[in-house]
């Protein structure tokens, strides 16, 4: 039996093959979710599906910081699967910018993706879930959201990711009376493509000298607590925030 057996997803930025998207969309099809991965380049995200264990899955071509282009995968999803169980805003990027360096390009990049996308993106699904009276919804903000930044995000970052925590929370807060949670993930240090190369010898053991549990993360580490938001066994959690960081921020 597994989790999710029945339920459909869809998960946002999930085809790069090392990022937490994709192993989050693993997770879930192994649990006996039917997912739909959206990202912005409809081949690989098919590609990504494709990958996935299990039957019925789907490939989208899909821009969060664009709401005619959220409500059109979410359509489509809605089309294939008849219902739409599970969201994952997941799609974001980072840059390692300091303070005085943002420009407005670079603090719209960053803004419009995590926090804009995640807004959208939600939306887009809010008048199913509702109508269904049953959903969940899943954040991932960022331990540099609860701590001020410090590895790779520069200021814009942790706005963002401290944005996605507000909207979390006010989500969860409106939506539960229809039966729809909300809640995030606060991943710290996790071993992707984003963070790929980015680190100096010196500068990955001083990050590891950080963390109590002495490793790095992994894609999986973040996948397992977006498959407890996501299932039952969460179902009287909403508005959290679920610190995935191995002790390296404990508050």
């Amino acid at each position: 039996m597994g989790l999710l057996d029945g339920k459909t997803a869809i998960i946002t930025g999930a085809a790069s093959p090392r990022g937490l998207g994709k192993a989050t969309a693993l997770l879930f099809a192994e649990h006996g979710c039917r997912v739909a991965i959206v990202d912005l380049d409809a081949a690989q995200a098919q590609a990504a599906a494709a990958d996935l264990p299990g039957e019925g899955h789907i490939g989208l071509a899909g821009n969060v910081t664009d709401k005619a282009s959220c409500e059109t995968a979410a359509q489509a999803a809605l089309a294939a699967f008849g219902r739409i169980d599970i969201l994952v805003n997941n799609a974001g990027i980072t840059q390692p910018l300091k303070l005085m360096d943002i420009r407005p390009e670079n603090y719209e990049a960053v803004t419009d993706v995590s926090l804009r996308g995640t807004l959208y993106m939600s939306q887009a699904v809010i008048p199913t879930m509702r109508a269904q009276k049953s959903g969940s919804i899943v954040n991932l903000s960022s331990v540099s959201a609860q701590r001020g930044g410090g590895i790779f995000g520069g200021p814009h970052y942790s706005a963002a990711k401290a944005g996605v925590l507000g909207l979390t929370k006010a989500m969860a807060r409106e939506l539960a009376p229809d039966g729809v949670r909300s809640n995030a993930i606060c991943p710290g240090f996790i071993a992707t493509d984003i963070t790929q190369g980015k680190l100096t010898p010196e500068m990955r053991e001083q990050v590891l000298a950080g963390i109590p549990m002495g490793r790095a993360g992994e894609a999986r580490d973040v996948a397992g607590c977006a498959l407890f938001l996501a299932s039952d066994l969460s179902a009287y959690c909403t508005g959290t925030e679920v610190d995935v960081n191995g002790g390296s921020l404990i508050h």
